[in-house]
This record gives structure tokens, sequence and C-alpha cells, in this order.
């Protein structure tokens, strides 16, 4: 372990870049504190090094060692969760993904991982008090700042200064300070909400109640429901999410956000990491409504379910008949992640009066050929994020559905009736001639 100082020592990103040796292990971070002047000078040494693992999660931006080095000879990447730009690398044989439930990652780093020779991270410059905010993600890099033998952090004027628990690293426990920036911040473009999200999104909505407290997953769906929440009429929302997006930002600055009626960490929005627009970033900024806290605060259900009305809503891409959830990769085709799918239904479902969903478009078009994303199986290889004993409520354009207590003929009948109706046919002769509902069930 590096002996700390009371004062980090300013380097430039070369300089920094070159302590890394070949067959060293980095930390990259993950999202808004992925680094960018070092990961350039490191790209500048590929030649000279061999076999470097780097850790990541999420990259907003594309990463100049990954660039630098197309056929994977000099650098090895590894994911906690796969962005737009990690997906198609991860496609080319140039990523790995790391299964996780990301709540468990800080433990993962405490506990079984050996400690990295490197940490680089992006934070803002350092404060009054001497230390470097982590602004809008918060999530495990406290852990890995507690076991990395070296830290480095590359400061970022341009980040939010953001308030929470554990949202910074004091410079005692800093060895080297790159001064970065000068590039906007990234952000995450918003998609336009599709007929078939609008009408799932009323459904939810119809559901959620005055004084929740709401988890809102990444994605156009997710993001229709806080807009048609916008126009429901309910009142004193609270927010305790993994991710802060955009949709929740807007319902904040709306009014209806208010967080007064949370039962754990009241008037505050609570969040790991935030990623969306410039509208975001400056709503965030030193706002003393928000708190960015670690993951395994955010994500542990243990912790989650001491709000009352917990209402947890994320996406889908494919169920099958009994409940079965595949929410990250197209067969042995990885495209996302567990992210904290998992933990937040589970949680949703504990809490006090909770609620959780699960939401989904009923079909989706590939090459021309519309498909059902309600299935007799899963298809082959695909990975199930939340499995049928954890479902609990269920929802496309066509239906809303509760999965708890069903058996799995009822689980099937519900199933079908969620699916696109030129679907339902084929779904329930498949159904029945598979044994999941019975020729004497009606």
């Amino acid at each position: 372990m590096t002996v700390m100082t009371n004062s980090a020592q300013r380097v430039t990103a070369e300089d920094a870049a070159a302590l890394v040796r070949s067959g060293d292990w980095l930390d990259y971070g993950a999202v808004l504190a992925q680094p960018d002047a070092f990961d350039a000078a490191l790209a500048e040494r590929v030649n000279e090094l061999s076999n470097v693992n780097i850790r990541g999660c999420l990259s907003v931006r594309s990463r100049a060692v990954l660039e630098a080095d197309p056929e994977r000879e000099h650098f090895n990447f590894f994911n906690w969760h796969l962005g737009g730009y990690d997906r198609k690398l991860s496609d080319a044989g140039r990523q790995n993904y790391i299964p996780c439930n990301l709540g468990e990652i800080p433990d993962y780093y405490r506990r079984f991982i050996d400690p990295p020779e490197m940490m680089v991270i992006k934070t803002c410059p350092i404060d009054a008090d001497g230390y470097f905010n982590l602004s809008a993600a918060n999530l495990w890099h406290g852990a890995v700042a507690s076991r990395a033998k070296i830290v480095i952090v590359e400061t970022d004027p341009a980040l939010p200064y953001v308030h929470g628990i554990e949202n910074g690293l004091h410079m005692s426990q800093v060895d080297y300070v790159i001064e970065g920036g000068g590039q906007p911040v990234p952000e995450l473009p918003n998609p336009a909400p599709t007929d078939a999200d609008r009408a799932v999104a009323r459904l939810i909505a119809a559901e959620i109640e005055d004084g929740a407290c709401l988890q809102i997953g990444i994605g156009a769906m997710p993001n229709a429901v806080c807009s048609l929440l916008l126009e429901s009429g309910v009142r004193n929302l609270g927010i305790h999410t993994e991710m802060l997006t955009d949709g929740i930002i807007d319902l904040y600055k709306a009014g209806v956000v208010t967080g007064s009626a949370k039962t754990s960490h009241p008037n505050k929005i609570v969040c790991s990491f935030g990623l969306g627009s410039k509208k975001l970033y400056d709503a965030i900024d030193r706002n003393p409504d928000i708190s960015c806290q670690p993951v395994d605060i955010t994500n542990l259900p243990h912790l989650i379910t001491q709000n009352d009305r917990l209402t947890t809503i994320n996406n889908t891409t494919q169920m099958d008949l009994q409940g079965q959830a595949a929410s990250e990769s197209s067969g042995h085709r990885h495209i996302s992640g567990s992210g904290g799918q998992l933990q937040f239904v589970r949680a949703g479902y504990a809490s006090n009066g909770g609620k959780s969903f699960i939401c989904m478009s009923s079909t989706y078009e590939r090459a021309g050929i519309r498909a059902s994303r309600i299935v007799l199986d899963l298809t082959p290889g695909n990975v199930i994020t939340a499995p049928r004993s954890d479902m609990m409520f269920v929802v496309t354009e066509y239906g809303l559905v509760n999965l708890k207590g069903k058996s799995i003929p009822e689980r099937a009948k519900a199933m079908i009736s969620l699916a696109h109706p030129d679907f339902r046919e084929d779904l329930e002769r498949d159904a029945r001639a598979n044994g999941l509902i019975p020729r004497s069930f009606a």
C-alpha cells in the first residue's frame, strides 16, 4: 500500500502513464469518472507494454487505449456494465464483461479482488476542505481507492460538484494529481418514446401513489413514466435510485419530487451516479437536495427497503412464459449488464407497500421481421437477470399482471395476455404442447 501524505503530487498525464508496467491491473472507474488525459497518454505507450489489464464501466467516450490496440495485444479491458461504445467492442472481442450485482462491487474490491496497482479516475478539482469531489459518479470508487497501491485523480473543472455521502477522496488518499479537463461533460441522448413506451408508462403511472419512493432505470420507457407522472397529479414523490436521469430531474424541477414522505434520507434525492444532459448536470451542481452515495448504500436490498412504498421500474428485453427476465444479453452476445435490476426487483417487493415493475414492448423488429419479446423459451444462451421467483408486476402496452403467487399455468396465461395479439395463439398452443398449461386448465 502506498504511504499517504497530506499533499498529493501534481504530475502530467505523461508522467502518470509512465508509472504503468506490463502486467499491471488498473482501475478506470465508471461513467463520468473515466479518465481522458491519462487514457490518451497511456495509449501513446501501447508498443512498450503488454498484458495491461483495465477495469472500467459504462464508457461515455471512446477509450484511447482500446483504439490504439485493435488486436488486443497490449491492453485487456474488463467491464462491469456495457454502454453503446462498450457493446461494439465486446462484439469484436475487445472487451469482457464481469458478471455482478452492481451494489455488491465495493465488497468485491474489499474481499475478492487483489489490490490493483493503480486507480485513475476523473474528479472535480480539490475543494476548500481538501477533497476531490467524485461528482455524479460515487459508485465503488471509494472502495477501490482504499485498496489501490497508487491513486491518481485527473481533475476536470467542468464536472458538476455533487453533495453526498463519502462522495470525495481526501488529498491524503491521493498520490498524484493530473490537471485535466477542456472537454464538455459527456451527455446521454434521450430517445423519443414510442407509442408502446407511452402505453406502458400510462399503466405504471396509474399504480404510483402520492408519497411513493421511486427507482427509475435507464431508457425511453422509464423516462416516459416520468413524463406521464408530470401530468398525473401525483405528489410528494421520493427518489432512491442507482442512476439519476433527466426524467427524474424534470419531476424534481416541477415540484413533484420533494422527498418529504421518504422514510430513509428524507428530503434527499439519493443516487449513486448521474448521466444525462447538461440540464441534469446544471441541476445537481452544488444542490443540497442531491445526495450521491456509494452503490452499496443505494443498491443493497436491506438498505433500500428502509423506504416505504418503494416503486422500482426497470426494462427487460425478453421474458418467457414462466416469468424469467433476460435483460442483458441476446443469446451469447452480451449487450449491457445485470446492473442493479435484480436488487431493485427484490427491494421493490420487500418494501412496506412497495411495488416492482419490469416493463417492455411486446415486440421488436430486426431486419424487417417482427418478433415477440414474450416467448415459450428464452433465446439459447440468454442470461437470466431476474428469475421467475422474484417477478412481481410485468407490463407491456397490452396490460399489467402481477405474477406473485401464481402457478405456472396461471403465469403462462398471464404472460400470453401481455403478448401482441398476433403471437398469442401460437404461444398458447406451444404452452399447452409443452405442459405449461394442462389440458384441463381453462
